[in-house]
């Protein structure tokens, strides 16, 4: 399904940056604060991984993403490792995978995982909440599965991610479509945070069998300012 009118987002200027806010992170103050609730994480699980395969999630949403061999991936909020351990099945032995998360003890625990099970493509690394730490031109695909609603700074978020995507690559979304405070993302609202940054929606399925809907983004140009980004906010 190609994004239309149904995905127009009403964009808003919500108020003054939270310039000096002792709250944000001292490097994410010259961006916007999300105009809307941040979901905190209270699992690095959404559902057993076995449950998952059942429902034969991860192949769907990789073969949708257009995962293949020799890509190089990043897994944002990789969690305990469900989609990294596949997409380095996928990618194969001369593909790459980076499996980023915020959470110290969460890296921690999956670099023994990759190191148990013996996954010889696949890095680990720790990020911040406004910042991936990815490097420049490295990733044919960025993948985001049921985490965007926990990004505290989305727009400082989205445009250090911005330098890591290659020319022709893309950043794969997986949410549901409900409020962030409920843990999932309204496609619209995601549309416009993606745009305001400096990417482009390429097209938005539902995927009932990863629980909500996948959304595809490319980015267009260069990186805004972060000083003219403008918050998105959806009339309700």
């Amino acid at each position: 399904m190609r994004p239309s009118g149904l995905l127009a987002v009403t964009v808003l200027l919500a108020g003054c940056s939270a310039s000096g806010d002792p709250s944000r992170p001292a490097s994410a103050q010259n961006f916007p604060k999300a105009d809307r609730p941040v979901a905190p994480i209270v699992s690095t699980r959404w559902s057993t991984e076995e449950a998952r395969d059942r429902l034969n999630e991860a192949d769907d949403i990789m073969k949708l993403a257009g995962i293949r061999p020799g890509m190089t991936v990043a897994d944002i909020g990789a969690g305990e490792g469900y989609y990294t351990v596949r997409l380095a099945k996928r990618v194969g032995p001369q593909g790459r995978v980076l499996a980023e998360d915020v959470l110290a003890e969460v890296i921690d625990a999956l670099g023994r995982r990759v190191t148990r099970e013996d996954w010889k493509n696949v890095s680990v690394k720790l990020g911040t909440p406004d910042d991936p730490k990815l490097p420049a031109d490295s990733f044919d695909r960025v993948l985001m599965v049921h985490m965007y609603h926990e990004i505290s700074e989305p727009y400082a978020f989205l445009w250090h991610m911005h330098p890591a995507l290659k020319k022709d690559g893309e950043v794969i979304v997986v949410d549901a479509n409900r409020p962030t405070r409920q843990h999932g993302t309204p496609p619209r609202l995601l549309a416009c945070e993606f745009a305001a940054v400096g990417y482009r929606l390429e097209q938005v399925v539902a995927r009932p069998n990863a629980g909500g809907y996948l959304a595809r983004f490319r980015k267009i140009g260069a990186r805004p300012k972060p000083e003219s980004i403008i918050a998105c906010a959806l009339r309700e």
